[in-house]
């Protein structure tokens, strides 16, 4: 009978759309992409410190008999093998994953062995996956020990063709002693590798004792231990505190040992001594995860950019062991500041944040402290070492029943042998008449003659009793926590032997020591110090010449420019720069431009307002005081030192309101105890300076009252010396009026005209 059109038709895929509201469908897949990613991707389960990629591929390696004295497979076997089985991802993210657990400078017991280029620590990756071969170490063996012993559950693989274990039930510590990183969706993890022997004491000690303190188990829990050693230079009492929330970060730095060098000081400083007082020196190991080659080149450009002129040259003499040495400018270059100017500066020192966020036993994420990680890791351990009794019992008892069967078969064997010969189905026979249940019956029947020997049944005999001694023991260990945790006890000091302090593997290669109180480092103290002559010009072209040459030399300016400013400097000076609008602004000595042209413009270096002038430029030096003053009469002193600006913005110092302007910044001079001021009303004031406030910003309080005008300048004195003022004229002579007493009046008053010879343009220089 023909089909009609109706069931042949194909079904509509629009009829499987669901109208669902966009926001509800969008959070629910998105919900179900966030919590794969962080418990099957990204986040290790504690139990035995894996992500599944890693679990599926040791377990992958296992399945292929890649143990520690068989031989290396290509590594492109054993990735199609996983990807195939275990594993549906790229084979490259799983090849990235199999060169990771084989690098020796990035897991601490690297848990695959690699035959082949692995990539090193220079930042080179590894060979193409068909040119490299594999085996496991005797670590991974460790992590897998008790995998046919019942002691966790199979699931099946993606294709349902395969078994995979959810976890590892061995028992090296591999969440600690190996870490952890990665991303998951809204949360992360980041746990640093450490010293097996320090994670199995502190685990023996909370198995002793479950209320021990965090303290307690610092004692003997130091902190990370890299692979690629270093020096962790935070307090013990941070370290503690980071390790007690689950949260925090660690100080790396590469150290400094020359192996070579006679003297113990030097050796642990680094210093090897070369001929004529000079020395070098030898950086042997380097933080975690910092590349060697990218390390040198952050030197070399460090060099090149002078940003640190102490350093004269870098080398790289590796081989199999990390040396790189670097070379100073000079004999007098203090070694602890040139190695805290490339801490600041490079990644010598680098921050390696802890994170310790795992999956706990019911695969739930977790920030956990030291103490709480490890509660969890004892309690995983003694469930695992309760299952491999009960499946261990379970054997007794399917061998117990065999063997009882075996001694009745021995007992009765005359009739056992008439019934097999007589009897067409001795099977049911010899149940019935011996009470053997059917798996010994089968076993009997499946004997073997050679096997009726006296010497074979004295052997069951024995094997019973010592089956029968092990299930006796077995039960007590079930039934007691207490034998539990002995047996746990025992083993894990078995497996701290493996890992001892003095075993290559097992050595603690990261030091833990507070640093010392840094150097002060500045950068002036890595310019070389050298006389300068700063010329500034009336259009803010800027440019410093060698040497201290003559102030009045004639210098050349751009056409339309003239001079206005110059100084005698060192190159490790700062120069203050005052604009009218009250900002300051600082620039290096060692930063000007040279003198063969005509500079280059103060604004390409420093954010000067367009409209702006400059009405000082001043060298600043420890302890120097300056007077401020603007053109309303308001004014204070201050501390150069305070008016440094870190930026090129400059720093505000002198608050002015509407038109007015800064029009004084003038140095106040040694044992100077007054101040005189004069306005464009050509009127003098002199009054004490401790009646000068010393403020970092401000308006500044009155200095001389007027009707009409301003401030015209001001200056400081000693009173016994007189006022001293600049003649006109080209002769250079200045006058100076000893005799002050009558213009001296309390600050702020409106003056009197000046002594006789006063300046015109009412300026005291």
């Amino acid at each position: 009978m023909a089909t009609s059109d109706t069931e042949d038709r194909e079904p509509d895929p629009f009829d499987a759309i669901v109208d669902a509201p966009f926001d509800s469908a969008l959070s629910e897949r998105y919900l179900v992409y966030a919590l794969s990613t962080i418990t099957a991707r990204s986040l290790p389960d504690l139990r035995d410190g894996l992500k599944p990629v890693h679990r599926r591929l040791l377990w992958g390696m296992r399945q292929l008999r890649l143990s520690p004295d068989s031989a290396y497979k290509k590594c492109a076997r054993i990735t199609g093998d996983v990807m195939g089985k275990y594993h549906p991802h790229g084979n490259m993210a799983i090849y990235d994953a199999l060169v990771r657990l084989a690098q020796p400078f990035t897991l601490r017991y690297p848990l695959i062995e690699g035959q082949g280029n692995f990539g090193n620590i220079d930042g080179d990756g590894a060979a193409a996956e068909r040119y490299t071969e594999a085996r496991l170490t005797k670590t991974a063996m460790q992590l897998m020990d008790g995998l046919d012993e019942g002691t966790v559950d199979f699931v099946p693989t993606y294709n349902n063709e395969e078994q995979e274990p959810t976890l590892f039930p061995g028992l090296f510590p591999n969440l600690l002693a190996n870490g952890s990183s990665g991303i998951a969706v809204g949360m992360a993890t980041n746990i640093p590798s450490h010293n097996v022997a320090e994670v199995l004491d502190a685990t023996l000690e909370l198995i002793d004792n479950p209320h021990a303190e965090h303290a307690r188990l610092m004692e003997m829990f130091q902190g990370p231990d890299f692979a690629t050693g270093g020096l962790i230079v935070d307090s013990k009492e941070s370290i503690s505190q980071a390790y007690e929330t689950g949260r925090g970060s660690f100080r790396v730095r590469g150290r400094f040992y020359a192996a070579e060098s006679e003297n113990v000081a030097d050796r642990d400083a680094g210093i090897e001594r070369l001929g004529g007082g000079q020395y070098q020196l030898v950086i042997s190991e380097i933080p975690y995860q910092v590349p060697k080659g990218k390390l040198i080149e952050q030197i070399a450009q460090v060099i090149a950019d002078k940003k640190v002129p102490i350093l004269e040259d870098v080398r790289d003499e590796s081989d199999e062991n990390i040396r790189i040495v670097l070379v100073p400018k000079s004999r007098n270059v203090d070694p602890d500041l040139l190695k805290e100017s490339l801490y600041k500066l490079t990644d010598l020192e680098t921050r390696f944040g802890l994170n310790l966020n795992v999956l706990d036993a019911t695969r739930t994420p977790m920030v956990m402290g030291l103490k709480e990680l490890l509660t969890h890791w004892i309690a995983s351990q003694i469930d695992i070492l309760q299952r491999r009794s009960q499946h261990r019992l379970g054997k007794i008892a399917d061998r117990l029943e065999l063997v009882e069967g075996y001694i009745i078969a021995f007992l009765n064997l005359d009739r056992v042998i008439e019934i097999i010969r007589t009897e067409d189905e001795p099977k049911p026979v010899m149940m019935a008449e011996f009470g053997l249940t059917d798996r010994q019956t089968e076993a009997i029947l499946n004997m073997r003659l050679r096997s009726l020997r006296k010497l074979e049944e004295m052997q069951l005999r024995k094997e019973k009793d010592e089956l029968l001694a092990e299930q006796a023991e077995l039960e007590k260990l079930l039934a007691s926590p207490a034998r539990q945790r002995t047996r746990l006890k025992r083993e894990l000091n078995a497996l701290r032997k493996d890992y001892a302090e003095d075993t290559a593997l097992g050595a603690r290669r990261t030091r833990i020591e507070e640093a010392a109180p840094a150097v002060e480092f500045s950068m002036d103290a890595m310019i070389e110090k050298e006389p300068v002559t700063v010329i500034l010009s009336a259009k803010g072209w800027i440019r410093g010449a060698k040497g201290h040459v003559p102030l009045d030399q004639e210098w050349k300016f751009k056409e339309g420019d003239g001079p206005a400013f110059a100084l005698h400097a060192q190159t490790t000076d700062k120069l203050l720069i005052a604009a009218d609008d009250g900002r300051f602004f600082t620039l290096g000595a060692d930063k000007l431009p040279g003198a063969r042209g005509f500079g280059e413009p103060l604004r390409n270096t420093l954010d000067i307002d367009a409209g702006a002038q400059i009405v000082a430029v001043i060298v600043n030096k420890p302890g120097q005081r300056l007077l401020l003053a603007a053109d309303t009469g308001k004014g204070f002193g201050a501390q150069a030192s305070d008016l440094l600006a870190e930026t090129r913005k400059g720093r505000q110092v002198v608050n002015l309101k509407g038109k007015s302007k800064l029009v004084v910044v003038r140095p106040i001079g040694e044992g100077h105890d007054h101040v005189a001021v004069v306005g464009d009303n050509r009127k003098l004031v002199v009054f004490n300076l401790d009646e000068l406030p010393d403020l970092t910003r401000g308006q500044g309080v009155t200095l001389q009252r007027y009707r009409d005008g301003g401030l015209s300048d001001a200056t400081t004195f000693t009173l016994d010396e007189g006022l001293s003022w600049t003649m006109g004229g080209d002769s250079g002579r200045t006058r100076t009026e000893n005799e002050m007493w009558q213009w001296k009046v309390a600050r702020g008053g409106a003056g009197r005209l000046p002594p006789t010879g006063f300046p015109r343009d009412n300026r005291f220089d």
